[in-house]
């Protein structure tokens, strides 16, 4: 539920809930919705194959671990650089349209590194400047789907479909490495980026085919001057925008550099070498997406959820980083993607509907700037603290960081909801919880 910035009285800033009916896959009900999970799976499984393609292409260009870094970072540069105009954009115009050019785009990006690896004459600097195109239409794309989905689904259904649509992209996570490595090692890493472009055509089609007439309407602004200052003017004057942001920007910077620690204590702590780390991946995957299925059956988004699952995640990070043997830091990575993705959806579905729907576009672009854009932040720091002390010291700082980071916003959200810490020891009652300032002045 969104309120204006002129509004009368402020919501609480502690909690944000939409009650939503149907089940853990109420949204596919809606045949707009249906139809847009469709196209995603294709596209998305498309997408991961042709991630771990292109590693694979660049390291056996280069040799370099470092080139592999590289295209990382260029591919999610634009994100950091350009995000905010993003969705100043994604605000301007209809979402739908944006996203057929965009995802159009995305397609004939794959589409034409298939066409420079099948014939023979790629070099990594096609890679980089295709991971950058790719990057730059992510800005605009990124802003445009997240608030397109309310768009389909109505405020209603809302927690719902964000939940769905991250068990997709974990699905496709699971699917899309594996059919990776079947092509790369039967027909070569081509037929894979020719794949990977041609997916785009599942959601483009998906798209065309929406009825117009039952998606909810949600207002365009305008072009005018200062449109930029004005969204961050928005979200810095609601904590319950701001602080949401704040925790992911923390979470998603320090907490979420898996690459690194995976690969590191794969090769280093436990000997494993790449099937080991394929394995840690695949647990991962396998707690996010439970912990996205978990997430659609709730039926409201609450800060207090975000701030729980925030610390919680942290607190895991540090019992993995000490775990003597791989069993015990294999089934930790089951909670610790379960609750890494309850986090974000807890998130990103708090901050779309505390949003007003001509703010969304701007406000989802920040959101996904802080946290995916820190990637390029967080990653060389981290890197550098496993590297000088050791794969344990960094994954138990990333957590250490997470629950910090967790703990500050959780006590700020109290302060500026009136909130109070109070303590009962008194047997078959809440022994911790948070009360309203009145009740505890009452309670004394």
């Amino acid at each position: 539920m969104s309120t204006g910035p002129g509004a009368d009285s402020a919501p609480a800033p502690t909690s944000t809930h939409e009650s939503t009916t149907g089940g853990t896959f109420s949204s596919l009900k809606i045949r707009n919705y249906r139809l847009f999970a469709t196209g995603a799976v294709i596209s998305n499984t498309g997408t991961w194959m042709s991630r771990i393609t292109q590693d694979w292409l660049v390291l056996s260009l280069t040799g370099s671990a470092t080139a592999v870094g590289i295209t990382t970072a260029l591919q999610f540069l634009p994100m950091l650089l350009f995000g905010l105009y993003g969705g100043v954009i994604a605000d301007r115009l209809p979402k739908r349209q944006i996203l057929l050019v965009s995802q159009a785009l995305l397609g004939l990006c794959g589409i034409a590194l298939a066409a420079l690896t099948l014939s023979g004459v790629v070099q990594v600097w096609h890679v980089y400047l295709v991971a950058f195109l790719l990057g730059m239409v992510t800005v605009v794309d990124n802003p445009a789907r997240q608030s397109f989905v309310s768009e389909m689904v109505g405020p209603a259904q809302l927690r719902n479909a964000v939940s769905l649509n991250s068990a997709n992209f974990q699905s496709a996570r699971l699917i899309g490495p594996a059919v990776a490595g079947v092509l790369i090692t039967t027909v070569g890493s081509g037929w894979a980026f020719l794949l990977n472009g041609l997916s785009f055509l599942a959601p483009l089609i998906g798209l065309l085919m929406m009825r117009t007439n039952e998606l909810h309407a949600s207002a365009t602004v305008p072009r005018a001057k200062g449109q930029l200052r004005e969204g961050l003017a928005y979200v810095r004057g609601r904590p319950e925008l701001i602080w949401p942001i704040v925790l992911v920007g923390f979470v998603g910077t320090f907490g979420f550099n898996f690459p690194i620690w995976l690969t590191a204590f794969a090769d280093e702590i436990f000997d494993g070498g790449a099937g080991m780390y394929s394995f840690f991946n695949i647990l991962m995957a396998a707690g996010s997406l439970a912990g996205a299925l978990l997430s659609a059956r709730r039926r409201s988004s609450r800060l207090r959820m975000l701030v729980a699952a925030g610390t919680a995640f942290g607190l895991l990070e540090i019992a993995a980083s000490l775990s003597p043997t791989v069993w015990l830091f294999s089934i930790l990575l089951v909670p610790i993607g379960m609750l890494g993705l309850t986090t974000n959806i807890t998130a990103n579905t708090s901050v779309q509907m505390a949003a007003d729907p001509e703010m969304r576009g701007r406000v989802m672009s920040l959101y996904m700037m802080v946290f995916a854009g820190g990637t390029p932040v967080g990653a060389p720091i981290v890197g550098w603290i496993s590297d000088t002390y050791g794969a344990r010291t960094g994954f138990a700082a990333g957590g250490a960081i997470s629950v910090i980071a967790a703990l500050a916003v959780g006590f700020a959200l109290a302060r500026v909801g009136g909130l109070r810490l109070k303590v009962d020891l008194r047997p078959g009652r809440p022994h911790v919880r948070f009360v309203p300032r009145e009740q505890l002045a009452t309670a004394a």
